[in-house]
């Protein structure tokens, strides 16, 4: 599976193809999906730009982009869009229009509080484990770990020379995940990397504007969908070579 994420904190003096409004957001998931994304992630935003976990501006952007796709649409809930714990989880309790899913980072304080508060509302959990944190320990020692929609293994490291490795050993850290499934992603220089990593290992995967404004080969990318477009590029270009080892012409499955 591939999940487009539409925006995260960018904004337009990043790209001017970042989504930022609700009808944006809804036209940029829609092309996303057409070109071969099965799930969207979005960071809600005021008029002013700012994420938000406001229960009017969240519901706004997921009405929007539920008019536009037939795929699950989930929201962040960072603390960049609300530092105190407390208000956080009062916020998640206010919405009114509920995602299909909501990422909790699981490093960050009151983390435990939301998930349990979204999985009351019956909303998906992704439980974001970033590289580089406590996360991992405390997912794992968590008693709602069993009960998460994924696991969101996040790379932040964003050296191509590295991503890899580092990926590698969040994936160990994070041992069998009681089960659950690993969507595994990096950023910036490691978001390609990264994701082919993750295809490699038969894991689901993300891409979009949040996590990488270029693509493959170094140009930037002019929209979502055509990131989308890429990393199914990628995906069927290295189920080929595993499918057929070089060596062996297609058709050949180099028995004998």
């Amino acid at each position: 599976m591939i999940q487009v994420c539409l925006n995260g904190r960018r904004g337009t003096g990043d790209s001017a193809a970042v989504p930022m409004s609700p009808g944006a957001m809804a036209e940029s998931a829609a092309r996303a999906v057409a070109a071969g994304a099965a799930d969207v992630h979005v960071h809600p935003r005021t008029p002013c730009g700012d994420d938000t976990l406001s229960p009017r501006v969240v519901g706004a952007a997921l009405q929007a982009i539920r008019e536009a796709v037939d795929v699950p649409v989930g929201v962040t809930t960072g603390c960049w869009a609300e530092p105190d714990p407390r208000r956080r989880l009062e916020r998640v309790r206010s919405w009114t229009v509920l995602p299909d899913h909501a990422s909790v980072n699981w490093h960050e304080p009151g983390a435990e509080e939301v998930a349990a508060a979204l999985l009351e509302r019956g909303v998906g959990v992704e439980a974001g484990i970033w590289s580089g944190t406590d996360g991992a320990l405390r997912f794992l020692a968590s008693p709602l770990a069993p009960r998460v929609l994924r696991v969101l293994a996040e790379v932040t490291d964003p050296d191509p020379g590295t991503a890899v490795g580092t990926a590698r050993s969040l994936l160990a850290e994070l041992g069998g995940t009681h089960g659950v499934p690993v969507l595994l992603h990096g950023e910036d220089g490691g978001a390609w990397p990264v994701l082919r990593l993750a295809i490699r290992l038969g894991l689901d995967t993300r891409v979009g504007l949040e996590d990488t404004l270029l693509l493959p080969d170094g140009r930037p990318a002019e929209s979502n969908a055509r990131l989308v477009e890429a990393a199914c590029e990628e995906r069927d270009a290295i189920r080929r070579k595993i499918r057929w080892p070089t060596g062996f012409p297609r058709g050949d499955s180099g028995r004998r």
